[in-house]
This record gives structure tokens, C-alpha cells and sequence, in this order.
């Protein structure tokens, strides 16, 4: 058995994980707060946002800049939490593998 054709069968292997973890972490999501819960933000680990909460006492309509800081906040969080979780878990995948484009 020659050695590409061992290679190939490994790249082949791997992108079907890659395929199946990037599938799992669609599914996968993480929790921001900001303002104490004021505004909730969920992700998904496919860097994604999945749903956005406001609690009805956030929102005065005198201070809009504050509420939007917030969501700005509350997003990049859980964003930054999405993207360290699929990080970690594409890692196991390529055994800590730098693949140019992938991440």
C-alpha cells in the first residue's frame, strides 16, 4: 500500500470528523449575560447567534446607547465563548493541526 494512498485515506478520515464536530457544534450553544441579565445572548459554536433577550427594564427608550452597548457586549462574549469551544474541539479533530482556512 503506497504511502499517498495511506494519506489520502487519512485527509478522507479526518474531513468526515471535521464534517460531523462542525455538524455537533451547530448544534452547541453558550449563554452571554451582560448587565447583570439584562440582555441575554445565545451563540452557537458555529459562531452563530441563536436567540437574544432583553428584559423589558433594559429598554428605555432615553438611553438607547447604554441598551445597544450592552447587546454589543453580551454578543461578543458569547461569541468568543462559541469560537474557543469549537476551537477545542476542532483541535482534537486535526491533532492540534494549523490547516490554513479552516479556522
Amino acid at each position: 500500500m503506497s504511502s499517498v494512498g495511506k494519506l489520502m485515506r487519512q485527509a478522507q478520515r479526518i474531513q468526515q470528523q471535521m464534517e460531523a464536530v462542525q455538524t455537533a457544534l451547530a448544534q452547541k450553544t453558550v449563554e452571554a449575560q451582560a448587565g447583570g441579565g439584562a440582555v441575554k445572548v445565545v451563540a452557537r459554536c458555529d459562531q452563530s447567534i441563536a436567540s437574544i433577550k432583553i428584559l423589558p427594564d433594559a429598554v428605555n427608550p432615553q438611553d438607547v446607547p447604554f441598551l445597544e452597548d450592552l447587546i454589543i457586549t453580551a454578543v461578543n462574549q458569547a461569541l468568543r465563548e462559541a469560537k474557543e469551544i469549537s476551537e477545542k474541539e476542532m483541535s482534537s479533530v486535526t491533532s492540534g493541526l494549523s490547516i490554513p482556512g479552516m479556522f
